[in-house]
């Protein structure tokens, strides 16, 4: 993995199992201050065609630089400003990215908060930590409508045989979406890739404590899939929390305090003990 720089942005090239030329990675990384250290810092992982530039990234940035903690954002390939092209992307490549940004990044125990893929990338990112005896980088997770197996539980399963066959034929169809002006391309290479990375088939080991935050107005990830992952977390500390009237963003001024106090809840230095005691 190589680094240069430009202005405040760092581009990482990731090298990439498959072969070919690394992925050019941008994120952006705040360290801490004097005021911070000591508490762990924060990761942000977006959601699917979402960047490192969105309403709740900005703001934790924000947030973290009042409080003087440290605080990673990146975008993964054919997002924001890394290179690559979106439609060539999959659910492997993007956790290979974020682990590689995750551990080139960030020194001692992180909250790990993701947002609608990220939510999936973040408990995937647990695993993969976990096999390499890392599983102690993790203070805790944030997750707001984690979209967890989503490729296959809210994309595959509701498609009409059209779509399927679009996707299986012709590699790619059009999902048309509110957040953008032109259909989203779910590749036969998305939903393939999918199956090899889904969680809720059994239980699912985060190692530390887990608070989810789910809008019960969301169509895009409905508050009953947010159940069924608790469900499956059976094994760490697990905080549903549900907002009445929130849609799948949750980016409105009281949303994002909601998500800065999680945070905050989490920081506290007896949030893991419990999840600790789990796996001495």
């Amino acid at each position: 993995m190589s680094l240069t720089q430009t202005d405040d942005v760092d581009f990482l090239d990731v090298a990439n199992p498959a072969g070919g030329a690394p992925w050019r990675i941008a994120r952006r990384r705040r360290h801490a201050t004097s005021a911070g250290r000591g508490a762990p810092g924060a990761v942000w992982l977006g959601g699917f065609a979402s960047d490192m530039a969105s309403t709740k990234a900005s703001y934790l940035d924000a947030w973290a630089r009042e409080r003087g903690r440290a605080f990673l954002r990146f975008d993964y390939s054919g997002h924001g400003e890394s290179e690559g092209r979106f439609e060539e992307g999959c659910i492997g490549d993007w956790l290979e990215q974020t682990t590689a940004v995750f551990l080139q990044s960030t020194q001692g125990p992180q909250i790990v908060v993701g947002s609608s893929m990220g939510g999936w990338l973040a408990l995937l990112l647990a695993r993969c930590l976990a096999a390499r005896g890392e599983e102690g980088r993790l203070a805790g997770f944030v997750l707001i409508a984690p979209a967890v197996d989503f490729t296959e539980t809210l994309i595959w399963v509701n498609l009409d045989e059209a779509a399927r066959r679009d996707i299986m034929e012709k590699g790619a169809w059009g999902r048309r979406s509110e957040y953008a002006p032109e259909p989203m391309p779910i590749t036969r290479r998305l939903i393939e890739d999918g199956r090899k990375h889904l969680l809720l088939g059994g239980i699912i080991h985060a190692y530390a404590p887990v608070h989810i935050l789910q809008g019960m107005a969301d169509t895009d990830v409905p508050w009953r899939h947010a159940m069924t992952l608790v469900e499956h977390l059976s094994a760490d500390p697990v905080t549903l929390t549900f907002v009445a009237d929130g849609d799948h963003r949750l980016s409105r001024p009281q949303d994002l305090a909601q998500l800065a106090a999680a945070i905050e809840l989490m920081s506290a230095p007896s949030a893991g003990k419990a999840a600790r005691d789990l796996f001495s």
